[in-house]
């Protein structure tokens, strides 16, 4: 029967009724009637048709189910005209139209009136029927008709294949397919039978009937049929396969998905859980990416294949489990990994393996693990896959794809995806394994050229907090230096360099280093300032700042461009303490009453502008006074302007605290809430003060007799002090020192004696000259002065005043050695 035929009332072919076959029908589908037209058209004569079903004339099996639903629609109908197969008495099938009208004798009892009529016979009904007919019921596409109840009538062998036709014919949809499908597929008819549009290309996954763990992905149209006179008679609908059209559609959506999630951050086992993410459930049911140790610590791996030497680590897993029950690892565990594993196979061929269908049999790394095999068997997997993690040529590792019945075996598709999704991963993968390495010699540049002990002497009590930035830039190159001066005094200094990561830790080192050296020429804060300014310049004019020319110097370039720079010198002796800044964020000062007050200190141009003058402030500042050094990292945020930051200081810094440890707490805790996005850096110090009895001055009058008496004086000091052991070095050094400042300079002369850590001796003139230390021949008389000085003392110096000039000299307690000797 063909479904364009199976239509109710006048849809019948124009029958040449002189040359048609009659025959009669009783309720039951038997013959009660045969005409001699009959007998010439299908062989039987009428005592062998008579009382005999008519089905069983049927050419085709699957036509006595057919013939109940034309039954029943004929019943609701007005008759049924269609095509027919039908066996002549000698073997010949016959293709014939058929109209079958209902008729009722006197007695009311049903009969049936038969007319048939070879097709060939028909106006184009050799084309439109003996041909359309195969087609349709062989046609590679499901296709079935229903009636205006939504009953079937008629489907072709692509549908009987899956649901038998004693199942749908004369059923509704919702009582042959599944529910979901079912409600699906009416609310579509019911749209063709109300409209007469078709619908077209539905999606819809179905499970298939031989296992119904797998799904395939079908597309289904639905057309309305209609009468000559256009009345709606029913619909047709048209099922067509496209598995493979939906399966690359997936593939195509979970490596776009990839491309979006894979590599989010610059992290290695981020990555890689990014890759067991994406691949679960879509690809499989449990994914596990391992990968090397020296990977995870930012190494550079070694080329070729990896054997089972290296250590792996499991850097990422996820299942369709929650909890990955069956990974047996954590996360940053070693792995294990026989020779005969796939994933060992894997890394020393450095090409995919699969294992379609594992057999607990024979697969010899599933036998020798007792635990693994178990595993297996619990979970049902069933095959499994291993890609390398390969990038610019070396092997990272590998990830270990595993499925259960839910997806079905391996297939080269799917070892073509994985591939692609752990290709994608790798290059992630490498450059955060190179980010990490970079990070890494960058914090480990900073740590090494940061301070690792920090002392204030006995002019100080100091303490500091840095915390490296948490970006994926890298650290940053904030810096602070506690630095020792001459006449017990000590330099405080805090910066902050442009940018993140290797180059600005470097100049930072540049910096700082700087710095130190300049303090020791014993420069007042905005002279050094200055010197730093012009040094800066001069590396800026270096690596130059055309980006053009070269974007690496051009970046180490703007490293240097814009750093900020405070500097602080405190003398314990005065208690004054003058600083300096360029464009720094000024220090906190709180005093002993616990009063924060941020001096009016001139911000100064950033270095490396070289366009405005540095200035210094001065301030004399109470014992115990607190003195903190910041930079912007510690005040400023994304979510917070500075201003709320130095309120936020200045509450945490007037909390009274003993110690600068528990002050230092206070202000990271309310100022820090988490990792912070650029370097941060504290510095506290407390202010001490020598007493009397530790300093001794006496002003000497510019004559070569007040040598003498500037011995005298300097040994019964000593003698006060019980420094004793001091006494022979020191008198030869006052004695050197104050005829050098008599001779060759000018009065004022003051001689001051300092005891600390060390024996420090100054003798100031008001003289501008600088001495220079000479290495007299034998014939000279004189020069030989600094020489000794400089042998008798561990160092000396010069510094400068606005008045003049200081020569100092350091010599260590006799506790430390290298005096007695000298002195005995």
């Amino acid at each position: 029967m063909t479904s364009e035929n199976d239509l109710p009332e006048g849809s019948g072919h124009a029958c040449d009724i002189a040359k048609a076959a009659t025959a009669e029908l009783d309720a039951r589908g038997r013959v009660i009637a045969w005409t001699r037209a009959a007998e010439r058209l299908l062989g039987y004569p009428a005592e062998e048709i008579l009382n005999r079903p008519a089905a069983d004339l049927l050419a085709l099996p699957g036509d006595r189910a057919r013939v109940a639903a034309v039954a029943q629609w004929c019943r609701a109908g007005d008759g049924w005209g269609g095509s027919v197969a039908a066996r002549h008495r000698d073997g010949r099938e016959l293709q014939l139209a058929v109209q079958v009208t209902p008729v009722l004798d006197g007695a009311g009892q049903e009969r049936w009136s038969v007319l048939a009529l070879e097709e060939w016979r028909l106006p184009g009904g050799g084309v439109n029927q003996l041909m359309l007919e195969p087609f349709l019921a062989h046609a590679p596409v499901g296709m079935a008709v229903l009636d205006n109840d939504l009953r079937y009538v008629w489907v072709n062998d692509v549908l009987e294949r899956l649901i038998p036709l004693e199942r749908r014919l004369g059923r509704q949809v919702r009582d042959v397919l599944p529910q979901l499908e079912a409600e699906a597929f009416e609310e579509r008819m019911q749209r063709v039978l109300r409209t007469g549009s078709p619908v077209m290309d539905y999606e819809f996954r179905s499970p298939t009937y031989a296992d119904p763990s797998q799904e395939r992905a079908y597309s289904a149209s639905f057309f309305g049929l209609t009468d000559p006179q256009g009345g709606r008679i029913g619909l047709w609908y048209m099922v067509i396969d496209v598995t493979e059209r939906w399966r690359a559609q997936e593939r195509l959506a979970l490596l776009n998905d990839a491309s979006a999630r894979i590599g989010s951050t610059l992290d290695v086992t981020r990555t890689a859980q990014e890759l067991a993410d994406v691949a679960v459930p879509a690809l499989a049911d449990f994914v596990a990416v391992d990968l090397l140790d020296s990977v995870l610590r930012g190494g550079e791996p070694v080329p070729g294949p990896v054997d089972s030497t290296p250590t792996m680590r499991r850097s990422g897993q996820q299942s369709v489990h929650e909890g990955c029950p069956e990974a047996g690892l954590a996360v940053g565990e070693a792995v294990q990994r026989s020779p005969s594993s796939p994933i060992a196979r894997c890394l020393l061929t450095g090409e995919s393996l699969v294992e379609p269908a594992l057999d607990f049999a024979t697969s010899a790394w599933v036998t020798q693990d007792p635990v693994r095999a178990a595993v297996i068997r619990e979970f049902g997997f069933r095959s499994v896959m291993v890609a390398p993690v390969q990038a610019r040529g070396v092997t990272l590792g590998a990830a270990t794809f595993f499925r259960t019945r839910r997806l079905g075996p391996f297939v080269a598709d799917d070892v073509r995806l994985a591939e692609e999704l752990v290709a994608r991963a790798a290059v992630c993968v490498d450059n955060a394994r190179r980010f990490t390495r970079e990070r890494t010699a960058a914090r480990m540049m900073q740590q090494n050229l940061l301070p690792h002990e920090l002392t204030g002497g006995s002019a100080l009590e100091v303490a500091s907090w840095y915390f490296p930035a948490d970006a994926p830039s890298g650290v940053g190159g904030d810096w602070f230096d506690v630095i020792p001066l001459s006449g017990a005094r000590v330099a405080l200094v805090v910066g902050d360099v442009v940018g993140h990561g290797i180059n600005a830790a470097a100049t930072m080192g540049r910096l700082r280093t700087a710095v130190r050296t300049l303090a020791n020429l014993d420069l007042p804060p905005d002279e050094l300032l200055a010197r730093l300014d012009d040094l800066v310049i001069g590396l800026v004019k270096t690596y130059g700042t055309d980006p053009a020319a070269d974007t690496e110097n051009a970046s180490v370039a703007a490293t240097f461009m814009g750093a900020t720079c405070l500097y602080a010198v405190y003398d314990p002796v005065s208690r004054r303490c003058s600083m300096a800044r360029a464009s720094h964020l000024p220090p906190a000062i709180v005093g002993p009453d616990g009063s924060v007050d941020f001096p009016d200190l001139p911000a100064g141009p950033p270095l490396g502008l070289g366009a405005l003058p540095f200035e210094s402030v001065e301030l004399e500042l109470a014992e115990g006074s607190l003195i903190a050094l910041y930079t912007n990292g510690l005040i400023a945020t994304r979510d917070r302007d500075i201003g709320i930051g130095l309120s936020r200081l200045s509450r945490a810094l007037a909390v009274p605290e003993p110690a600068l440890k528990d002050i230092g707490g206070n202000v990271v805790k309310a100022l820090l809430s988490g990792p912070p996005s650029d370097d941060a850096a504290l510095l506290l110090a407390r202010t001490r003060a020598l007493s009397t009895h530790q300093v001794a001055s006496w002003d000497l009058r510019s004559d070569p007799a007040v040598v003498g008496s500037a011995r005298t004086l300097a040994g019964r000091q000593l003698s006060e002090w019980d420094m004793d052991g001091l006494l022979f070095t020191t008198e030869l050094i006052v004695s050197e020192l104050v005829t050098n400042a008599i001779r060759h300079g000018t009065g004022p002369i003051t001689l001051r004696l300092i005891r600390q850590d060390a024996l420090i001796c100054e003798v100031s003139d008001a003289s501008s000259t600088s001495p220079r230390l000479r290495h007299a021949r034998t014939t000279d008389e004189g020069g030989r002065g600094l020489f000794i000085v400089a042998q008798l003392t561990r160092r000396w110096g010069t510094r400068y005043t606005s008045t003049g000039k200081i020569i100092w000299t350091e010599q260590s307690m006799p506790s430390e050695g290298g005096t007695e000797g000298l002195a005995a």
